[in-house]
């Protein structure tokens, strides 16, 4: 299955379908990261607390972003402290691709930040246009996480050139 998915079919799809059915691990990577709200139960709850949950699980979440968050993503990440030992995290100040790989099996990848106006979180006047791929297809979600993994472990670090901008490089 591979299927074009654009604007609210991001958070239907990607966000609340993906990231849910993590099992072991999950991978995020993002230019740009808020504080986004997501529908659990019937009631809006931080995307945070979707993580947070997935942790208590015993699944691995590795996020890479490209710069700090703001305040109101700091203050949720706040109120869930298995975030704060659990969740693996690397800042790349080059990073400008966004995907959400679950369990090395599933993807999304495209356009969209892992912002509420970016995964269509937000009402339909609110929301960015965005759009992306919806796979299985192992070839592309394979070198997607070679993609992901790459960045993880620093490989691009030694002639990356901006590395007196990345507080989070692999090889200090």
């Amino acid at each position: 299955m591979t299927e074009f998915v654009s604007d609210r079919e991001i958070y239907e799809k990607a966000v609340m379908k993906l990231v849910p059915q993590s099992r072991r691990r999950l991978w995020i990577a993002t230019a740009d990261i808020k504080d986004m709200y997501v529908e659990s139960n019937g009631e809006m709850v931080p995307f945070l607390k979707l993580l947070a949950d997935l942790l208590a699980q015993g699944v691995e979440i590795r996020l890479i972003h490209a710069k700090e968050p703001g305040p109101n993503f700091r203050q949720d990440f706040d109120r869930f402290p298995g975030l704060w030992t659990g969740l693996e995290r690397v800042l790349c100040p080059r990073v400008h691709f966004k995907c959400i790989i679950s369990d090395g099996a599933e993807a999304y990848f495209g356009s969209a930040n892992l912002t509420g106006a970016g995964m269509g979180a937000k009402a339909s006047n609110r929301r960015n246009f965005e759009n992306g791929v919806l796979t299985d297809d192992q070839v592309m979600v394979s070198k997607l996480e070679t993609q992901f993994d790459d960045i993880w472990r620093g490989a691009h670090c030694r002639k990356c050139g901006r590395r007196q901008f990345c507080t989070d490089c692999p090889l200090t």
